[in-house]
């Protein structure tokens, strides 16, 4: 990281007002120039500056490229905490720049409503479908509660929420986690999660599109994966439950809420459910084949679906006499092998 590099980004009023915005939400390129009151390009020139000296990031979802703040990702380094804390002290001691970072803030209200309008209209165009699910199964307060209890028996610590859709298992753990990575490869339903969960700060949650079979995240990065309703999509559990493993840490688990094996064959045309449902037996010899040790499983009963909550461990690390690191459970082939 080039010290001279990261002054020389900040030497400006427009990218200095930019680092601030970031440190409070993760921000489309457009959305910035809507709060800034300047054209995309200008605004894109100014963030190229920015990532060039390592100060934002950029990600990708469909014809959209948020900006991240880099001191809010996890390979943020001391530097980035500092100048945090140095912008926040300007804001709080200079009466100019904090008028203008008010403003700014201000103006954020815009973006937060028209991502809510964006979701409340999604909602409305799909409410019918989802409450015909919702009637067939136990409510989702009860399943909610009882998968915090069973996973209430260790830390949370980083947690990967894999199909997020709404977001609401990444907000239900929020206080609990100490970094939420929302993923889902639907862009519409990452933009509705992206409205419920933007009161979190930036350095607290990401959203990043992607595919459960081939999770854009290094090996052992979350201490906590889920899989809520959304196993029953893939044509084989196996690869998910594969690359949910990779990305596990040793110790880590999985919780995978779904339904048990049903015979509703209706799912699969309305609600384009591949599987319908799975048994204990299956479940104990997908989690196992995942390297995961699999525990009693919870029935929620109530309804025409019965759900069901599967949770696995991961087993410790173990060095070798050859000094590389093995997980004692695992049987996963490599990446290159299942994606």
């Amino acid at each position: 990281m080039a010290i001279d590099a990261i002054f020389k980004a900040l030497a400006d009023p427009t990218r200095l007002r930019i680092a601030r915005l970031l440190s409070t939400m993760e921000l489309a390129v457009g959305e910035l120039a809507q709060v800034l009151g300047q054209s995309q390009p200008r605004v894109s020139r100014h963030v190229g500056i920015l990532c060039d000296a390592g100060l934002a990031e950029r990600h990708r979802e469909g014809s959209w490229v948020f900006l991240r703040a880099t001191s809010a990702g996890e390979e943020a380094t001391p530097i980035h905490a500092a100048l945090d804390r140095l912008l926040a002290v300007a804001e709080t001691e200079n009466p100019d720049f904090a008028s203008i970072c008010g403003d700014d803030r201000r103006k954020l209200n815009a973006i937060r409503e028209a991502r809510e309008a964006n979701a409340e209209d999604y909602f409305a165009r799909h409410a019918g479908e989802w409450d015909d699910l919702r009637a067939m199964h136990t409510p989702d307060g009860k399943v909610e509660e009882q998968l915090a209890e069973a996973l209430g028996d260790a830390p949370i610590g980083a947690i990967l929420d894999i199909g997020t859709g709404t977001g609401r298992m990444a907000e239900l753990f929020a206080d609990q986690a100490d970094r939420i990575v929302a993923l889902d490869k639907n862009l519409e339903m990452l933009r509705v999660a992206r409205a419920k969960l933007q009161h979190l700060t930036a350095s607290r949650i990401e959203l990043v599109q992607g595919d459960f079979a081939d999770l854009p995240f290094p090996a052992s990065s979350f201490d906590t994966v889920l899989l809520h309703q959304v196993l029953h999509f893939a044509q084989d559990p196996a690869l998910p439950l594969a690359e949910a493993a990779r990305v596990t840490r040793p110790d880590g688990r999985i919780a995978i809420i779904d339904f048990a094996a049903h015979n509703r064959e209706e799912l699969r045309d309305r609600h384009q459910h591949t599987r319908l449902g799975f048994t204990d037996k299956q479940m104990r010899e997908l989690l196992r084949g995942a390297g995961f040790t699999p525990a009693s499983p919870i029935a929620l009963e109530g309804g025409a679906l019965v759900v069901k909550i599967w949770i696995g461990e991961r087993g410790p690390a173990v060095r070798q006499s050859s000094g590389d690191v093995r997980n004692t459970h695992s049987n996963k082939k490599p990446k290159e092998a299942i994606s």
